[in-house]
Parts: structure tokens; sequence; C-alpha cells
């Protein structure tokens, strides 16, 4: 192999192990923002098993905002994965997808012993996590 073939394989190589690494570190790698709920009715400390605002106009907003704030890091703008985690636009509606979503932001994932999603209970309020669901079924598709 030439000089500078073998030259251009190993920046090739180099760009594409860095652009793995920031993904792998991306990744979970997210400082989660406080979400303002003003205007969302207090659900208490016991979590409900399904979504209490489906369809309000002030969690959808709120949603929005908590999403991007919070989620589309890994799952992306507009809730279409760019493949660093799964493509929520994808969640079943109703309570089928309210008790999916509910167990993965509140409990996270890891998987052999790996951070995939870090758990958002305890920093983010129920009334913020349900406002993000609340906002994701406006983008559902099938």
């Amino acid at each position: 192999m030439k000089q500078s073939t073998r030259h251009l394989v190993a920046v090739v190589a180099t760009l594409a192990l860095g652009a793995t690494a920031q993904s792998a570190f991306a990744h979970g790698d997210v400082t989660p923002q406080a979400v303002d709920t003003t205007g969302l009715k207090n659900l208490g400390a016991d979590f409900l098993p399904s979504n209490p605002y489906r369809k309000d106009k002030t969690a959808i907003s709120i949603g929005d905002s908590a999403y991007n704030q919070n989620c589309a890091r890994c799952h992306g703008l507009g809730g279409i994965s760019g493949g660093i985690a799964p493509d929520l636009r994808y969640l079943p509606l109703g309570n089928e997808g309210d008790e999916i979503f509910l167990q993965r932001i509140r409990k996270g994932a890891v998987r052999d012993g790996r951070v995939y999603m870090p758990p958002f209970e305890g920093t983010l309020s129920q009334e913020a996590m349900w406002a993000i669901r609340t906002w994701l079924e406006t983008v559902h598709e099938e």
C-alpha cells in the first residue's frame, strides 16, 4: 500500500473511531434540566398509571420544552431518533404506551453494567414526565 493511501486509511479510521466514541459518550451524558410545570394540576407523590394530561395544551407546550431540554440529545429533535436511542414517535398510544414510557423514564435502562438511559425519577417531577409523554403523543407515528 502506498504511503499516501495508508495515511488516508489511518485518518479515516481515526475519524470513525472518534465519531463512535463521541456517540457512545454522548448517550447518557445529559445533565437533566429543571422543568417548570406551572399551569399543570399537581399530581402528588404517587405515580399515576396513565397520563392525566392527554391532549392538554399546557402539558403539550411544557412537554415540548422539557423533551428538547432533557431527551432530544439522545432521542432526536421532534422524537426522530438519529440511531443513538429509540425513536419515541413509535411508542404506542394510550395506556400501553404510558406504561412503557413511565417505566423507562423513571428507572432508566442499564444493560451489562452500561447505562443506556439514566433514570429520571427524583430528577424530573411526575408532572414533567407526563407532560413529555403528552407532547410525544402529538408526534406519534404508526
